[in-house]
């Protein structure tokens, strides 16, 4: 599941700028399925298998999970930091030992 923090068309959820893509957000609140999307905004969303979201619910789970992705965002990148320290290189050298660009 890609993820990332950036705007996308000045859109607003729950008067905060939109995050997270529609589909990233019911990835998190719901990884079974049941939804589908065609664009990346609350009304760019069928629920044909699960119990629709209100907008409401949705600006809800779409500030929850942007919280809690960029909480583990957070630990992933710390965690290889202290990596990289305990071995003395940088990222830079990282990628080049491990034949990317």
């Amino acid at each position: 599941m890609a993820m990332g923090w950036r705007t996308s068309n000045n859109d607003t959820y729950g008067g905060n700028t939109l995050i997270l893509k529609a589909n990233e957000v019911l990835e998190f609140i719901r990884p079974e399925g049941g939804w589908a999307t065609y664009g990346d905004k609350y009304e760019d969303i069928v629920f044909v298998e699960c119990e629709p979201l209100t907008k409401e619910q949705f600006d809800v789970a779409a500030k929850v999970a942007d919280k809690e992705l960029k909480i583990k965002a957070e630990a992933k990148a710390t965690a290889r930091q202290a990596l990289l320290t305990r071995l003395g290189i940088t990222e830079e050298e990282a990628r080049i030992l491990l034949g990317g660009n």
